[in-house]
């Protein structure tokens, strides 16, 4: 099943002939500049969006992986802080967020000469709240993962299949999704967050979230692992460094990560208005 998925993913990039790339270096959009580059070699472009919500660990993570696929990677920088609509962070952010890329990609596919702009967008998030799909299928962007109905967990094995050291790499979403929905993203508050991440990743700790509420911020890690952080984790220092990098107030979540938790209060609200 998996072999013939990969199969399917390499005739659609043979179809397209050529592609660009929406490539943030996460596991997803790297397995498919992956394919895309082994199909189709020098007319295969990952192209990089930089902007306050990307972690600059995470542009040098996408450099390694593109330098190490072989394939041409080129970065650009978009601008979705200045946009009310997203820095206001409504419920669907991610829908103004998606479209400032797509509307950056877009017409740099066509001068570039690439009929196609591809993206990571996989079966499962197919399942989930995410408003930015739809921005990008609004624009002309195709998603091969999710054409040929590949899971996250089928990512992973297939990354690991071709030899991709990071097949087993955290999901690392924008830093915006730190933030409760109404609560203003600046750009202080996306370096806060991010600068206590890159700490909590230091200590050893490799998938987590820091969520930011007002001035506090919350630790979310595996339920496995709170403990482990708890007892051998000098709490102290924790608190006087989230300090020092804005926060005033520093939890620890009891239920721990789990992808997209902000997103409960969007069910919450649904159940509520049902008769």
């Amino acid at each position: 099943m998996l072999t013939e998925k990969l199969e399917q993913l390499k005739a659609l990039f043979r179809e397209m002939e050529q592609a660009l790339i929406a490539y943030s270096g996460g596991v997803d959009s790297t397995l498919v500049a992956k394919i895309a580059y082994d199909v189709l070699g020098d007319r295969a472009l990952a192209v990089t969006a930089v902007s306050p919500s990307l972690l600059p660990e995470e542009l040098e993570d996408a450099k390694i992986q593109a330098a190490t696929i072989g394939i041409r990677h080129k970065i650009v920088q978009t601008h979705e802080m200045d946009n009310p609509n997203y820095t206001s962070n409504p419920v669907n952010r991610c829908y103004f967020c998606k479209s400032e890329l797509h509307d950056t990609l877009k017409p740099l596919a066509g001068e570039l000469g690439y009929p196609y702009v591809v993206d990571g967008v996989n079966a499962d998030d197919l399942h989930d709240y995410r408003p930015g799909i739809q921005a990008a299928k609004e624009r002309g962007a195709r998603s091969p993962l999710a054409e040929v109905s590949v899971t996250k967990l089928e990512i992973r094995q297939l990354s690991q299949q071709l030899g991709l050291p990071w097949w087993d790499k955290p999901a690392q979403p924008c830093l915006s999704s730190r933030f409760p929905y109404g609560e203003e993203i600046t750009i202080a508050k996306l370096q806060r967050v991010g600068r206590a991440e890159i700490y909590l990743r230091k200590l050893g700790f490799e998938n987590l979230r820091v969520r930011s509420e007002g001035e506090t911020a919350r630790i979310e890690l595996p339920p496995a692992q709170i403990k482990d952080f708890v007892i051998t984790v000098d709490l102290p220092s924790v608190v006087s460094a989230f300090q020092e990098f804005g926060f005033i107030y520093v939890t620890l979540d009891l239920e721990g990560y789990r992808s997209g938790k902000l997103n409960q209060v969007l069910n919450q609200q649904s159940l509520s208005l049902q008769p």
